[in-house]
């Protein structure tokens, strides 16, 4: 689905245009054409790929998807691949995606699987005409810029959660939720990993050293966009070592209960087996037992169980096992 099709002269918006009309403006000195698609069909990415004359390879990951972030020539033009990340009503974090083109004079995106557009972006540019005046490597800038910076608020909720998580690890009887709330956590860590890393080793060759014709004149705006990629890096994996640290600690945890329960238990069969064995000596009736015939010897009898068992409870209360 077409979202937008504008054509800018020397950083100003020119018009909004029919497709049919990118090549004529495309030949125009000074003008450069910013197309966005949303889950573009078949027929639509064929007419894009004959206006600006696409390589054929970069087409077919536009329509396939599923691609790994990346950055890539082909020939004049710079194809890149970004994921979209956004949390689903169901606080399910979705991976959605955005391919795009960028030649000497146009910029073509071509998102899926997302929610989120890129309006904000083109307001934004077009309210910096002299940022604008780079031309198609700004705009570039501009959309990469926008998908990292939709990563931070994403990294903030993850550790909220584990700062979460933390704090009810030592709640007694929440060991199981808490297993699997670090577990659906690291998941998606290693989602937001999958998206920033590949992306940042690919950022990488858009300045310093030999970069593509196309990007040369922002160089520092990519370099901009790396140290936040490094920055979004280094919180994922202080989360990762956390992550793995809470889950020790949380199995520790475990552990420590199931000890403790087996003291209890330990404890409560040692107190019983000393009243047992008492039971067991006067309930075997001999005839030689002086406190058969003693009027007061089931009492002492009673007494001396209850006596030593609660000695025994003292002492085990005493040393923590109950």
């Amino acid at each position: 689905m077409l979202i937008n099709c504008v054509a800018y002269v020397h950083g100003s918006k020119l018009a909004d245009i029919p497709v049919a009309a990118i090549a004529e403006h495309l030949r125009s000195a000074d003008c450069f054409v910013w197309v966005a698609l949303k889950d573009a069909s078949d027929d639509e990415l064929r007419e894009m790929q004959r206006q600006f004359q696409l390589h054929d390879l970069a087409v077919e990951d536009a329509h396939d998807g599923h691609q790994r972030p990346k950055i890539e020539e082909y020939g004049d033009t710079v194809f890149a691949v970004m994921h979209l990340l956004e949390y689903t009503p169901t606080d399910e974090l979705m991976v959605g995606e955005v391919s795009v083109f960028v030649g000497a004079n146009f910029v073509l995106s071509v998102r899926n699987r997302s929610t989120h557009g890129f309006l904000g972006v083109r307001e934004r540019a077009e309210r910096e005409p002299q940022m604008l005046r780079h031309g198609a490597s700004f705009v570039f800038y501009a959309l990469m810029d926008a998908v990292v910076d939709r990563y931070f608020p994403i990294i903030e909720a993850m550790e909220e959660e584990l700062e979460a998580i933390e704090d009810a690890i030592f709640e007694r009887g929440s060991e199981r939720e808490n297993i699997r709330r670090l577990y659906a956590l690291k998941r998606r860590v290693g989602m937001v990993r999958h998206a920033v890393v590949p992306l940042m080793e690919a950022t990488g060759k858009l300045f310093g050293g030999r970069v593509p014709p196309v990007c040369e004149r922002s160089q520092d705006y990519f370099r901009d966009v790396y140290d936040h990629l490094g920055r979004c890096n280094a919180t994922l994996e202080s989360l990762r070592e956390t992550i793995a640290t809470a889950i020790q600690v949380n199995l520790s945890m475990v552990t420590i209960e199931e000890s403790e329960t087996t003291k209890q238990l330990a404890a409560w069969a040692g107190i019983f087996a000393v009243a047992t064995a008492f039971v067991g000596v006067w309930g075997m009736n001999f005839e030689r037992m002086p406190e058969l015939k003693w009027a007061y010897g089931y009492p002492m009898a009673v007494g001396v169980i209850v006596g030593v068992c609660g000695v025994l409870y003292w002492r085990f209360r005493k040393a923590g096992w109950l």
